[in-house]
């Protein structure tokens, strides 16, 4: 670790420059020799540092969206040229330089702040041995030495035997149960950043090596600062504590306020969007507008909450815009659908149906009508009788074969030619 600070010992003046100012600030209000004054030095630094990262933060963003965009046509290529990995290389690039994606944008604010991070461990350990590095005297170097956080020296580190500990004055135990504390927390914080990430800020409707990817650094990352934990001085830790929740209040703002598309944070975003718009009757931020507008201009290729979206406004009687804006309809019911029918529609057959159906009885009525029923039925059973008697009496049934009989007495045959009759005697 030492070696590699040392690469980025050209920054290090900068570095301790800035913690001096803000140790003049937070030394007036603290005391010079405090931990407090020296802890907040190094957490103003972070915030310092992370401000001016944030036009990298919003590029790293669009980075990853676009490559989760690309994912499963790089899984294609993959699958294409399996056998070929110059072929693959080449049109992964390919497909880059179309794009206007570069896969290393991602890791932009690690990478941009690495440099300070190994500038501040510089600084640190040259408290640690007593040697003034870039603009830190001597009075300053005694009065880091002298800063404690929670019991546990500026720059004591986890492994530090225990006569290196009590030259800074203080316990072994302070210093080890201070750092685990730290580094337990650094852990966490990297773990919910990361698994935030996952669980609601992907799109669930496609599966690619991209999500494995991140599965798996999400149980990575944490066992990494662990292990590396156990060396850095205990400011170091202040450092990248308060970095990972740097980053993990931003990523919670970024996927409450500018989710992925297709995202479970997607849904629950533009639920609330409806009932505000609903609510106001307009759109306040362009943020807001922006989403609208995006959503409008892809047409039929909306995902299922969009689609969600555009039907809840029409049912409430507004209508997204081309410009991010909502108007209101003339009537609810008139409002077109995403298909292009009219909502409408359904609700007059409705209303219709609802119409001609019969009014209901109560019980007395039906009561009534039954009784009414019963007394009729008699009679109307004896007009039957009547009218079915008539026919019986002016037609006398047949017993059945008695026209065949009568047939074959006269000498005819049922059906084909005729026998003709025989001369009589006389």
């Amino acid at each position: 670790m030492d070696t590699i600070a040392s690469f980025f010992s050209f920054i290090t003046t900068p570095v301790s420059w800035v913690i001096v100012q803000f140790h003049a600030v937070y030394g007036a209000i603290f005391g010079p020799n405090t931990g407090w004054a020296w802890g907040l030095a190094i957490v103003s630094l972070v915030i310092l540092i992370r401000i001016c990262l944030i036009p990298l933060f919003v590029k790293q963003i669009k980075a990853t969206r676009a490559m989760q965009t690309l994912q499963p046509e790089m899984k294609k290529i993959q699958e294409r040229y399996k056998n070929d990995k110059q072929r693959q290389s080449e049109e992964m690039m390919k497909l880059y330089k179309e794009s206007g994606t570069n896969p290393l944008s991602s890791c932009l604010p690690i990478l941009a702040q690495s440099p300070f991070f190994f500038a501040l461990y510089h600084v640190l350990n040259g408290i640690a041995s007593g040697k003034k590095i870039g603009v830190i005297n001597d009075s300053l170097l005694e009065s880091a030495r002298q800063a404690h956080i929670f019991g546990a020296p500026l720059a004591a580190k986890f492994r530090d035997g225990s006569s290196t500990i009590e030259a800074l004055g203080a316990s072994v135990t302070d210093v080890r149960v201070v750092t685990v504390i730290m580094i337990v927390l650094m852990s966490a914080s990297q773990f919910y950043t990361q698994r935030q990430l996952m669980t609601k800020n992907v799109d669930t409707t496609v599966k690619t090596p991209f999500m494995q990817q991140q599965k798996m650094l999400m149980y990575v990352f944490p066992l990494m600062f662990a292990f590396f934990g156990i060396n850095f001085p205990v400011g170091v830790l202040v450092y990248w504590l308060t970095t990972n929740v740097w980053t993990m209040g931003q990523q919670m703002y970024v996927i409450r306020n500018n989710p992925t598309p297709g995202s479970k944070a997607q849904a629950a975003y533009l639920e609330r969007l409806t009932k505000h718009v609903t609510h106001q009757g307009k759109v306040r931020r362009r943020s807001e507008k922006t989403i609208i507008k995006a959503i409008v201009a892809k047409g039929r290729d909306r995902n299922e909450f969009e689609r969600k979206f555009i039907n809840s406004l029409n049912k409430a009687g507004f209508a997204a815009q081309a410009d991010g804006t909502v108007s209101q309809s003339a009537s609810p019911a008139m409002a077109q659908g995403e298909d292009g029918t009219a909502a409408g529609t359904t609700a007059t057959a409705t209303a219709t149906a609802r119409r001609q159906q019969p009014k209901r009885q109560s019980k007395s009525q039906r009561q009534s009508g039954a009784a009414k029923q019963a007394d009729e039925s008699p009679s109307l059973e004896k007009s039957d009788e009547s009218q079915d008697a008539k026919p019986t009496a002016a037609k006398q049934p047949q017993k059945p074969g008695s026209a065949t009989r009568s047939k074959a007495q006269s000498g005819q045959r049922k059906g084909g030619p005729q026998r003709p009759k025989s001369p009589s005697k006389k």
